[in-house]
């Protein structure tokens, strides 16, 4: 039969690989006997093996537009014809190749990478006997199109790849073709008739075979009566157009006798013995289905006591329509995929459906006893009608699913209701009522407050996002953010679109925020913006009743829905309610309680705090005793914990989920973990869309997560994470973040969705589908995006700053940034982001090697955050096998043979001179991710030669646009990525513009304040008139926002990448001086690749970042510095040492935050010292340099334009020099320098600016001690103080940088010069650091000259005091109320007696340890004597430790020199206060500044710290009053 049907596609016979099953065709079966014999060994493997091959034969593909692709043949081998249509369904390869709809055509799959999942066991039978996988016996399509062919497959239910099933069903299969080209050639041309062919030397064809001249209805349907679910009730007679088995399914396990007859079956006369009848889906032309029209014509002109419900789907319902009158119109190219956004006008409701048509009904031409029933929310069509008075109805989309989402699966109860009371109107399932539509007019945004692991920039990105929704809806908005640095608290001009009302510098809590409601009454608030501050804080105001008092509402997710999220308790209750499941687990209060639920658990569990960001206080724990240690943490900083019985090597999913009021939902993406359950998702590499996962599963889990959200009632966005089981269908639900989250970010950045744009907008009560698609600008948000490409996105970890920090990465998360890369394959993502996490990572290779097997094991087992470097190093050097790995590391086998693809192209490069390598090797390599720099260290040749030798091969990288429809409309925006998988850019060249470099992940050093400079250098820019192109691969930035620039390339921040698009968009220049180190550390070699360097030259920035030049020159002006000498060898240093003394600072150049520079105090630490900083300096010198110990730090922050300075602001530090300038607290203006130190600052700033010929942005450093004031540093580029200088002098140093850069006027902007005085004059700001100790187990709180901090706020007062106390509030430090511990070397115990007397003073009950109180004591301040934390159980006395840990204490002062002996001790102390939530100050000038500041506080001197005599102030106050701009509030 097989053959005899398909004779017209090819010449050979084809045969079913379903074995013994088949349509019954003249009485006969298919038989398993005429199948394509299959080699043993590939049937039934859930993974491919280690010898399968990626296919070679070449092949092409011919279109009726006179175009020829040629690509790669993996299926069989045999030329055919067909119609080449596309569909941008992401998984369900399986199910949509045995779609009978798809008769005919040649399939272009969108999702760019097919065969993952292989296929599974055709031979497996339902209980229906149908092939249980598939929707028929056989594939349909004539031939498949892919770009990018998995040849290894790995699942669980996979009995063979996809290849060889294509070959079983003589089906031929083409990869290595631009698919995205293709897919818009058909949006721009409609459905094209093509042929595959597979000899090479055959002409393209002169005449086409179009399938639709055929009667493809009758090639599929069936050719005899059969009935399935005999005996049941509700008897249906179903014509079959080309059936799909699932629709059978569906309507036999609801109590239906399905009797289906063959398309031209006279059934009109059979009417009476039915209880309904059903139409199904079906191939091509709807008007060749003559028989089956006419048979409808009667069955719907029966007398009304003769009706039976009719029900069509998609080919049925466009039959249905011409037998009502209607006319069936050919679509330009159809729909087809699984992301069709449908509403029902009979509720309003909106649903995401799978579509495969080419043809749909004009419902103008309907008679009009029918009325449209569903449209097409995106091109307008029609989606299926209904009889006014009659139970006939259609949909055009498929409910029975398979491939896609269950949506609209209530169809068929539906049917099946009019079936039993045909005289009943039609029943659609009843909306969950939606809440009220809130009436506000004005409303107040909480942000974040300082950036932290866990809680970076993401929430300056989504806020900024919320305040744009809600201004463009003409609400007013107060802000409230003490993140000084962020963009969402800018208030000049050029953020007029972006920028809130009123903002409130001041700390997110219940107090403060009380008092602004108070003062501006707003009548809505937006919690879910600022992160775990905002949320922990709104909770509690809710609780305290403050939002019914004041009458706020709050828009989006209400806080008791939120409480449901964070309570484990009650969150595991919720799920009940709707039978969900989630990990077994026991929610504990105390450690007893927790030891108690370990029984039940049993070991390893996982412990999981409530309330609680980035899984902080969560922890595998291995036994008993691991528990009590890690409940007690727990606890310490959360009221509940989490037993959780452990999952780990499961699969970990998360999906992106928005929902509206009237309870209309959709996933916007979903992500797959590369590693397995276990680690934080925030600490994993993380894939977008999931690699792994079957139709099956995705849909599974993609239903759940919608039920789960309308259940608890979120409005707006949120994240639902699950462990889904490797081998089978099980799955819990870890956690829902019923807010926006780091992953919103990823996601947002991932699709081209704006998750908190369109969440802010559903707050007001919009429904999606009137909310604009952003990119489009012609399609609205309710849709799910279609990804054709892969998204990779890897953590960035600084853990090699901190002392004694717990490498291993696990459930509690240490990232303190991210990257993400696109590609068109994984090797190509995940090779890309590897190299942006670190520029000194080549990609997928080995770096620093593990000597010993041992090492190399237990870095795949216990996971640090070198673990893919591990597996590079293994398959590397085939030390382990692909299933070796898996069983340490249980990554599924999918993701590690693509890794050792990677490794592949490596060996076959490997050994080979660059001229040995031939085009195909060159593009393979580029294909594979592989950067210039990587293929000339395999072939020992040049980065510089391998771009000559690629560039003579015209291999350059195409530009790919992020549309969020994979192609299937236009896009309107410029959102880019490159790849060497294409053959044609998306987008024209730019020709000109000025490229700006971002600043790349963030990591310790490059924060929020890097993004804020690249942001106003945009639009500096852009309100210039001047075109502005972003380079960056930050998906936490407002920079990656393509609003915000008028081309933006997610891409590596590389001197190849910056050069190909440089080139290819004949760019004006580059700047490189506001993104940080990174684009500071590309000026030469760009600028000796002859790219434009805009501002300051290349050749001053080296003299600026190198050390030797830098010092030299500073010498050579006349500008004092700390004595100086290059290293030149371990024993030059020795020798600089003993003549200048101990200490001594070890300084390298071009690095950022400080890496590796180190102060020594003796030889053995100054040899430590110097092997660090020759690692991380290897090509540019290291200088060591007299340490000045006592000084004050100070820096001047300004402008310059041609070595003239034009802008200027000094500011000081309270911690001495030896902290890290990103680590100290700094003051402007400053407090405490004297009119000469001042002087000597701008006279040594001239110079400089002067000899550097700088143009741009400066940062220059300085220490002072009696008389000298040395110059220590100098960046020729914007530093992380430029935001809180621009904000604390009222005007922006970027913007002027950037105006000085391309040559603009700046007299306008009243900018503060070196001459300026008294600027502020009424206020003081200071900005404080954040640290993230308290997630970085094991590390010690205490700074130096290597940078650790993770953000800073700012806050102004109207004196030092107020500002610094202001500001160290914001951080999270709490106000001690009674006792204070002390302990500082003996060396300081004096100074310390002064700020002790006043912290007495001021009621505290001080205890110190034993040397600290005796001198207290001796000097007359009373105090209680403790025992070290390591003398447990020595005397009666109260142990230092024990107190920390039982919240005795309420302070902790702990400082230490470098002389201190009791090094454990002052260690234990710093940890323990900071494991248990206990303020901490290490540092002398910090205790002094508090303790004068806690002085006057409680003598009522400070205004700005009491959140009531605060707002009392403001209340008074004139905007004349104002310190910056009258709608800032500090």
């Amino acid at each position: 039969m097989t053959s005899m049907l398909r004779s017209f596609a090819r010449g050979g016979s084809r045969n079913s690989a379903f074995l013994g099953i088949g349509r019954v065709s003249n009485g006969k079966q298919t038989s398993a006997a005429a199948s394509a014999p299959v080699a043993a060994s590939r049937f039934m493997a859930t993974q491919s093996g280690d010898d399968v091959k990626p296919p070679t034969a070449l092949a092409r593909l011919h279109l009726e537009d006179g175009s020829t692709l040629t690509g790669r043949s993996f299926g069989c081998h045999e030329s055919v014809s067909g119609e080449v249509v596309f569909t941008t369904g992401m998984v369900g390869y399986p199910e949509a190749l045995t779609d009978p709809s798809y008769q005919g055509q040649i399939i272009t799959l969108t999702t760019p990478m097919v065969g993952n999942y292989g296929v599974p066991c055709r031979k497996k039978l339902d209980k229906y006997g149908l092939p249980a996988m598939f929707e028929s016996y056989k594939i349909h399509a004539s031939g498949l199109i892919v770009q990018d062919y998995s040849h290894h497959y790995s699942h669980w239910k996979a009995a063979s790849s996809l290849g060889d099933w294509l070959k079983e069903e003589g089906v031929p299969g083409l990869c290595d073709i631009d698919t995205r080209m293709l897919t818009k050639k058909i949006r721009e041309k409609g459905a094209l008739v093509g042929r595959i062919e597979v000899d090479l030397d055959a002409p393209p064809p002169t005449t086409w075979e179009n399938p639709n001249d055929r009667h493809l209805v009758a090639e599929v349907s069936t050719k005899e009566i059969k009935t399935y679910g005999k005996g049941n009730p509700i008897k249906i007679m179903g014509v079959d157009c080309g059936m799909k088995y699932n629709m059978i399914r569906l309507l036999v396990e609801r109590g239906c006798e399905l009797t289906v007859v063959p398309w031209d079956h006279p059934f009109a006369a059979d009417m009476h013995k039915y209880d309904g009848i059903f139409l199904s889906n079906g191939p091509g032309d709807p008007t060749y289905c003559k028989e089956t029209i006419a048979q409808l014509s009667k069955a719907i002109s029966v007398p009304d006591s003769e009706v039976k419900p009719i029900f069509g789907i998609c080919l049925g319902n466009q039959l249905l329509g011409i037998a009502a009158g209607g006319e069936a119109k050919k679509l330009p190219f159809g729909n087809r995929g699984q992301n069709q956004p449908v509403i029902n006008h009979a509720t309003g409701e909106c649903y995401i459906t799978s579509q495969n048509h080419g043809y749909h009904v004009d419902t103008t031409t309907l008679g009009e006893d029918y009325r449209e029933l569903f449209t097409n929310l995106n091109d307008g069509s029609n989606e299926g009608f209904i009889h006014k008075s009659r139970p006939y109805f259609t949909a055009q989309f498929h409910p029975e699913f398979r491939n896609g989402p269950t949506d609209t699966e209530f169809m068929f109860d539906t049917f099946l209701a009019a079936c039993k009371d045909p005289k009943a109107p039609i029943q659609f399932p009843v909306r969950k009522p939606a809440q009220t539509k809130p009436n506000v007019k004005k409303i107040l945004l909480l942000g974040s407050g300082g950036t932290s692991i866990g809680q970076a920039g993401e929430f300056d990105y989504s806020g900024g996002q919320a305040i744009k929704a809600l201004k463009e809806e003409g609400k007013e908005v107060v802000l409230m953010n003490p993140n000084i640095a962020s963009v969402q608290t800018n208030m000049d001009n050029k953020s007029v679109h972006n920028k809130a009302d009123h903002t409130y510098f001041l700390p997110v809590t219940p107090e403060f925020v009380e008092e602004v409601i108070k003062k501006e009454k707003p009548d809505g608030i937006v919690v879910s913006m600022g992160g775990q501050t905002a949320l922990n804080c709104a909770v509690e105001l809710y609780q305290a009743g403050i939002f019914e008092k004041y009458n706020v509402q709050v828009l989006g997710t209400q806080i008791q829905a939120v409480i449901d999220t964070e309570d484990r308790q009650l969150f595991s209750d919720k799920l009940n309610e709707i039978n969900e499941k989630i990990a077994e687990s026991y929610t504990a209060k105390t450690i007893e309680e927790a030891v108690e639920a370990s029984k039940k658990t049993g070991f390893p569990l996982m412990i999981r705090s409530a309330f609680a960001l980035g899984g902080l206080g969560s922890g595998i724990c291995v036994d008993e005793e691991h528990l009590r240690e890690n409940a007690k943490k727990a606890l310490a900083t959360s009221p509940q914990i989490l037993v959780e019985k452990s999952m780990l090597g499961w699969k970990e999913v998360e999906y992106e989920v928005v929902r509206d009021m009237y309870d209309n939902c959709v996933t916007v993406c979903n992500m797959e973990n590369f590693d397995p359950l276990g680690i934080h998702t925030g600490d994993s590499i993380v894939m977008a869309p999931s690699q792994t996962l079957s139709d099956e599963e995705y849909h599974m889990l993609r239903e759940t997560a919608i039920r789960v959200v309308k259940h608890l009632g979120i409005v707006g966005e949120c994240n639902i994470q699950y462990a889904l089981h490797p081998e089978s269908l099980e799955y819990c639900i870890i956690e829902v973040n019923a807010r926006l989250s780091r992953s919103s970010a990823l996601a947002s950045k991932a699709t081209g969705y704006p998750l908190a744009f369109v969440a802010a907008k559903l707050g007001l009560g919009i429904p999606l589908n009137d909310v604009q698609n952003a990119v489009t600008k012609k399609t609205q948000a309710f849709f799910e995006p279609s990804l054709d490409y892969i998204v990779t996105k890897i953590p960035r970890w600084d853990m090699s700053k901190f002392q004694g920090v717990a490498t291993n990465i696990g459930s509690a998360m240490k990232s303190v940034g991210e990257v993400m890369s696109i590609g068109r394959t994984m090797e190509e993502s995940l090779q890309k982001a590897i190299r942006m996490v670190d520029p000194s990572n080549p990609g997928f290779e080995p770096k620093k090697r593990f000597e010993t097997m041992d090492d190399l094991i237990q870095e795949l087992k216990v996971p640090t955050d070198r673990r893919i470097f591990a597996i590079a190093q293994a398959m590397q050097e085939k030390t382990l096998s692909v299933q070796e790995i898996h069983d340490l590391t249980k990554i599924d086998h999918w993701f590690l043979r693509r890794c050792e693809s990677i490794v592949k192209t490596w060996d076959a490069m490997k050994g080979k001179t660059l001229a040995d390598v031939d085009h195909a090797m060159l593009l393979e390599a580029k294909k594979n991710g592989y950067s210039d720099k990587q293929i000339a260290a395999c072939t020992n040749s040049s980065e510089e030669d391998v771009r000559i030798k690629r560039k003579s091969f015209d291999i350059t990288p195409n530009t790919k646009q992020i549309d969020t429809l994979a192609a299937e409309y236009p896009a309107d925006t410029n959102y880019l990525y490159t790849t060497y998988h294409g053959s044609e850019d998306d987008v024209e060249s730019a020709d000109g513009g000025v490229m700006v470099l971002g600043s790349g992940a963030y990591r310790i050093g490059s924060s929020i304040e890097f993004d804020w400079c690249g942001v106003s250098a945009i639009r500096t820019l852009r309100a210039l008139g001047k075109n502005a192109t972003m380079v960056n691969y930050n998906p936490e930035t407002v920079s990656t926002d393509y609003d915000e620039c008028d081309r933006l390339y997610f891409d590596e921040l590389s001197g190849e990448r910056i050069r190909d698009i440089y080139e290819k968009d004949n760019a004006e220049g580059v700047i490189v001086s506001v993104g940080g180190q990174i684009p500071n550390g590309l000026a030469i070699p760009l600028d000796k690749a002859g790219v434009k360097i805009l501002g300051t030259s290349a050749k001053m920035i080296d003299n600026a970042e190198d050390r030797m030049k830098f010092s030299d020159m500073v010498d050579e002006i006349g500008v004092q510095q700390p004595r100086w000498r290059e290293l030149t060898s371990v024993e030059s240093a020795f020798e600089f040492a003993s003549s200048v003394g101990y200490p001594v600072l070890v300084r390298p150049s071009y690095v950022l935050s400080g890496a590796a520079m180190n102060v020594a105090w003796t030889d053995e630490q100054l040899k430590a010292c110097l092997s660090e900083a020759a690692e991380v300096s290897k090509e540019h010198p290291v200088v060591i340099s007299d340490f000045i110990e006592g000084a004050v730090e100070i820096e001047m922050d300004g402008v310059a334009k041609d070595g003239e300075l034009i802008a200027a602001a000094i500011h000081e530090h309270i911690e001495n020099a030896g902290v890290h300038s990103g680590d100290a607290t700094l003051i402007l203006p400053p407090q405490d320098l004297t009119a000469y130190q001042m002087e000597r600052v701008r006279d040594a700033s001239r110079k400089i600016a002067k000899r550097l010929n700088i143009t741009g942005p400066v940062n220059i450093q300085f220490v002072a001690k009696g008389t000298d004031v040395m110059c220590i540093e100098c960046n020729v580029r914007a530093s992380r103080s430029f935001p809180f200088v621009s904000k604390t002098m009222g005007v922006d140093f970027i913007e002027a940088a950037t105006k000085a850069i391309v040559g603009a006027d700046t007299s306008d902007m009243n900018l503060p010069t070196l001459e300026t005085r008294g600027r502020p004059s009424n206020f003081v700001g200071v900005k404080a650091p954040m640290f993230s100790f308290t997630r970085l187990r094991g590390s010690d709180p205490i700074l130096g000259v290597e940078m650790a901090s993770t953000g800073e706020v700012a806050c102004f007062g109207a004196n030092k005091e107020e500002a610094f106390l202001k500001a160290l509030l914001s951080t999270g430090f709490k106000m001690p109320k009674k006792n204070i511990l002390l302990s500082v070397q003996s060396s300081l115990e004096n100074d310390m007696t002064h700020s002790a007397y006043q912290l007495h003073e001021l009621g505290y009950k001080l205890f110190a340890t034993k040397s600290t109180g005796d001198v207290l004591q001796k000097n007359g301040v009373p105090c209680t004597i403790v025992g070290y934390p390591t003398e447990q159980g020595v005397g009666d006395i109260p142990n230092a430790l024990d107190m920390i840990r039982e919240k005795e204490i309420c302070m902790v002062v702990n400082v230490p020199t470098y002389e201190s002996k009791r090094l454990e001790d002052n260690f234990l102390m710093r940890r323990t206060a900071v494991d248990f939530g206990i303020p901490l100050l290490t540092n002398m000038q910090l205790v002094k500044v508090f303790a004068d500041a806690a002085h006057k506080h409680v003598k009522g001197e400070l205004i700005g710290l009491d959140a009531q005599t605060l707002f009392e102030h403001y209340q008074a106050e004139t905007d004349a009053d104002a310190w910056t701009n009258p709608s800032e509030f500090h």
